[in-house]
């Protein structure tokens, strides 16, 4: 089990340096909270790994691909959509405007940029190599590491950025990875 939890930390770390899952972090981090941001993929990525090598370990090749990714794809558009907009009422509360937390937003959002990603897939083949505990242990622990480093420099820059400058980024960046991700899934 400490080997399989060594060498899917290894392999997801690696993987997700540069992933756009950790820009789009990095952009979460500039807007929102650090620690929610940080919970919020920590709880996406349990979710996302725990599935993926469930998956794995039961059948390497069940979960059809293209279509989620090509869905995932399209909640970046409205994530985008819904960045660019921004808050009609500027009195409300930013924790809960229009019942949205950060929390949420960075586990949904973390949540469907890792759905068919090349981390999932490799959590999934090593799951089917290597067992179930320890790569789902590995895998989780080297993500969250490596978004770790996102969400301390989006932090750094959110401090030092106007809010307006980061919300079109944000929102920028969320339709362009809402693009890619169909291209990707109509490509396949």
């Amino acid at each position: 089990m400490i080997a399989a939890l060594l060498i899917a930390f290894g392999v997801v770390f690696v993987a997700e340096l540069g992933d756009k899952s950790q820009l789009m972090v990095l952009t979460l981090a500039t807007r929102f909270p650090a620690v929610k941001v940080l919970l919020g993929i920590t709880v996406a990525t349990a979710l996302i790994h725990l599935i993926s090598v469930l998956v794995g370990g039961a059948v390497a090749e069940v979960l059809p691909t293209r279509l989620i990714t090509v869905l995932a794809g399209l909640a970046f558009l409205g994530f985008g959509i819904w960045t660019l907009r921004g808050d009609d009422d500027g009195d409300e509360d930013p924790e809960v405007a229009g019942g949205r937390s950060p929390l949420v937003a960075a586990t949904i959002a973390f949540f469907l940029a890792e759905l068919g990603d090349k981390t999932m897939l490799a959590s999934m083949t090593l799951a089917a190599r290597n067992g179930i505990i320890g790569t789902w242990i590995g895998a989780t622990a080297g993500m969250v590491a490596a978004d770790a480093i996102a969400v301390v420099v989006g932090a750094a820059l959110g401090r030092r950025l106007p809010e307006r400058a980061i919300r079109t980024l944000a929102g920028v960046l969320f339709l362009v990875f809402g693009v890619i991700l169909i291209v990707e899934g109509l490509r396949g």
